[in-house]
């Protein structure tokens, strides 16, 4: 494993890949730590403003080009944009199981599944973990 691909990357892909990465660790904390606490509402609101940063760099990353410079995954991206203000809505307003169900849907499909399709070969997480 060698950071060096990344490391070279355009700063659009290394902003969004670490923000990514810090997101997922923090998301399992968050998962595994006792909920309604203060550190919880802490990391919260760190895990709240990486997820909007790894939404927002994916507007300026065009690898995968579909619709012009635009993906599928430009998408997910605005979903993700749409729902995070709203999980963090439903925390305020005592909603646990709107939050909850709103936060695992981010994690898992914002970071979990899309975070897998950065494996594939040609992609630079692949070079990172796999090699050249």
């Amino acid at each position: 494993m060698s950071f060096a691909p990344l490391l070279a990357a355009e700063p659009a892909v290394l902003l969004h890949a670490l923000a990514a990465m810090t997101a997922f660790a923090l998301g399992l904390v968050q998962f595994a730590a006792p909920k309604g606490t203060w550190p919880h509402r802490t990391i919260g609101w760190i895990w709240v403003a990486l997820m909007a940063a790894v939404a927002v760099s994916s507007f300026w990353i065009h690898t995968i080009r579909l619709v012009g410079p635009w993906s599928p995954i430009h998408l997910l991206s605005i979903y993700t944009l749409g729902v995070l203000p709203l999980a963090v809505w439903a925390a305020h307003r005592h909603r646990v199981a709107a939050h909850r169900r709103a936060m695992i849907t981010l994690f898992s499909g914002a970071l979990v599944i899309a975070g897998l399709f950065t494996l594939l070969p040609g992609r630079i997480m692949h070079k990172v973990v796999f090699g050249p």
